[in-house]
């Protein structure tokens, strides 16, 4: 990969607020048209380090470049290529839509802001409200309008910072199928987010940022393939095969339900593996009304690398 592939370029960034060590070392790059997510839990940095890429907050040490330009040296530049949506829609709720596009554009010395404002509004689907005050508009409406804002001037890099946070549902899957249309149409995406399915649903690349640090990183998958196990539930037909079923598995650790007339098996995924759990089944004559394999989700594998990290060292995942 070369220098004009990585559209986000860090390496050894460490920041701190006072005698609080915030980011310790962070390494990450994002190559150009990918959506890039980064996880980590509440107060881990996230926001530190989008505020840093942004040009928000100045780093402490470290190489830091986004869009090809450095953000201590050239933060003009770096603006000039990036856009930001954070938690909170930032539009001007006593101007209409059409009136907070043109505003932007304006500001950004886009050559037609009236055609530019036309046209985003049809992209995000608020031609039809373009002329109302944006106060009237719906949470989900200012959201889009908020990033519609964002994409004025047609930045390298979109940065979106907990876009999701304190949405609704039915908002929050409009914001996801929004992000997956501009990362299809090319655009470099840098998200931070809470949502684990969120990260799961739309990266192409995810890192965890654990103690000050970037603890793994690599595809939804390949995190997920970090866990050596799966489940297997399976369903018995009446309490006493589940009952007889409990006591053939023992050696297994199932975790049973009677409710559900369940056992939960973990297992290594592999095929020998459940080869041999169902030919103890056969050979006990034991009645099996149905089975869920379960493979390890990103959830999982979130609590595992941030449960186990002691932040001396990445952890990339092929």
């Amino acid at each position: 990969m070369t220098e004009s592939d990585v559209a986000v370029e860090v390496e050894g960034l460490r920041k701190s607020f006072g005698s609080n060590l915030v980011l310790d070392g962070v390494d990450l790059s994002v190559e150009r048209g990918r959506l890039f997510a980064l996880l980590g839990p509440n107060g881990a940095g996230k926001t530190t380090v989008v505020n840093i890429l942004t040009t928000l907050v100045s780093p402490d040490s470290g190489k830091v470049r986004v869009g090809g330009f450095d953000v201590t040296r050239q933060a003009a530049r770096v603006r000039e290529s990036i856009s930001l949506t954070g938690q909170f829609a930032a539009v001007d709720h006593l101007l209409t839509g059409r009136e907070n596009i043109v505003l932007i554009a304006e500001l950004r010395h886009v050559r037609s802001p009236a055609a530019t404002a036309e046209a985003l509004l049809e992209q995000f689907g608020l031609a039809g409200a373009a002329d109302r005050r944006t106060a009237t508009y719906s949470g989900g409406m200012r959201r889009k309008l908020d990033i519609a804002l964002g994409l004025v001037g047609d930045p390298a890099v979109v940065f979106f910072d907990e876009p999701t946070t304190g949405l609704d549902p039915e908002s929050r899957n409009m914001m996801w199928d929004t992000i997956k249309l501009m990362a299809a149409g090319g655009k470099t995406i840098f998200l931070t987010t809470q949502y684990l399915e969120e990260a799961d649903r739309l990266a192409d690349e995810i890192a965890i940022l654990s103690h000050g640090r970037v603890a793994a990183r690599g595809t939804p998958q390949a995190l997920k393939s970090m866990l050596p196990h799966g489940q297997v539930e399976i369903r018995f037909a009446g309490t006493g095969n589940l009952e007889r079923a409990a006591g053939v598995l023992a050696d297994s650790d199932p975790v049973r339900d009677d409710s559900t007339l369940t056992l939960t098996v973990t297992t290594d995924g592999t095929v020998a593996r459940l080869s041999r759990l169902f030919a103890v089944l056969e050979a006990s004559q034991l009645e099996v009304a149905g089975l869920v394999q379960r493979t390890p989700t990103l959830d999982e594998a979130f609590l595992q690398v941030v449960g186990h990290h002691g932040g001396r060292q990445d952890a990339p995942v092929a």
